[in-house]
């Protein structure tokens, strides 16, 4: 069975982790291959496939409003390189152990990958964003399988957490159980870009503003959600669930924040566009239970476990590697 925790590490959609394994690699030859930045025992990691990955992160911080300085490039693109050796040396291993992928194994992983996009023309074009095709994301889909089906296996099948263990992580640490406000909010969504002309900016206004003359007329926001939005949320009617503050872009949060609940907000601007956000809920802060936390503690602990073991196995095989950087 698939266990979510490790899919950050091996399914690769929209983004790498920013929780790498830091390592040294081994010094570069001065031929290096066309196209290439890197070579694992004799295999090679293309100039493409790290560019894929730069293209990923970057979609990322775009998403959440944000892009990558100058200042981090370098750190980033050294963790970038890092992944990819480390995934190869994974894949390899489990393909020494005679570890194969079914093709309907994959299509039902790119199946429920569709699933998050409104329709197939949006999943096409977020995979031509992040310069990749459906292709090459199965091949991603394929390996990423492999390995963690050998990681599974053969590396951490023995972790355990105790009782004790969770226990004693809830009394040590109090802070990390205190609940912040949060909202459950639904929007919807016209897209337009920040630096669009005044002309597309001037289209994307006047669309906003017939939903919200539909909503003052008694209009559903859910309905209107599924039928006008433009955002991947307008599957579930604009449905953002719950979240607190510093999740969301800051216009987005400050809005939602100051709204009651059932009322929805006038026009707000972020860089993905015009909003109009209905709070449904509000959770004031809390402290969470000990009864409520436990399992997440568990999946917590085990999570650092696993990686602990996965961190060991893999100094160990890049000493018996041959890995060399361009």
């Amino acid at each position: 069975m698939q266990k979510k925790w490790f899919r950050w590490f091996f399914i690769l959609l929209t983004t790498v982790s920013l929780v790498y394994i830091a390592m040294p690699i081994f010094a570069a030859e001065k031929k290096i291959p066309d196209g290439s930045v890197a070579t694992v025992n004799g295999v090679t990691i293309t100039q493409d496939d790290f560019d894929e990955e730069m293209a990923r992160i970057r979609n990322q911080f775009a998403r959440s409003g944000r892009s990558l300085s100058e200042s981090q490039l370098p750190d980033i693109k050294n963790r970038v390189l890092e992944t990819l050796i480390n995934r190869e040396l994974l894949y390899q291993e489990s393909q020494n152990k005679g570890i194969k992928v079914e093709d309907a194994e994959v299509n039902e992983q790119v199946d429920i990958l569709k699933k998050r996009f409104p329709n197939e023309d949006e999943f096409k074009a977020a995979l031509l964003k992040m310069k990749t095709s459906e292709a090459e994301l199965k091949s991603q889909i394929r390996k990423g399988m492999a390995i963690q089906q050998f990681v599974d296996t053969d590396l951490v099948q023995d972790v355990k957490v105790s009782q004790k263990e969770v226990e004693d992580f809830y009394k040590n640490n109090p802070d990390m159980f205190k609940q912040s406000e949060q909202v459950k909010a639904s929007h919807i969504l016209i897209k337009v870009d920040t630096q669009a002309d005044k002309s597309a900016k001037d289209q994307a206004n006047k669309k906003i503003k017939e939903i919200q003359k539909k909503l003052e007329d008694g209009g559903d926001f859910a309905a209107l959600a599924k039928e006008y939005s433009e955002g991947p949320s307008k599957v579930n009617g604009g449905d953002l669930g719950y979240f607190e503050r510093g999740r969301m872009v800051k216009p987005f949060e400050d809005a939602a924040f100051k709204l009651k609940p059932n009322e929805v907000s006038g026009m707000v601007e972020t860089p993905f566009g015009y909003h109009l956000i209905k709070v449904v809920d509000k959770k004031p802060e809390s402290v969470v239970s000990y009864e409520n936390a436990k399992e997440r503690i568990s999946q917590y602990l085990e999570r650092d476990k696993k990686e602990e073991v996965l961190k060991r196995n893999l100094e160990d095989m890049r000493q018996k590697a041959v890995i060399k950087t361009f």
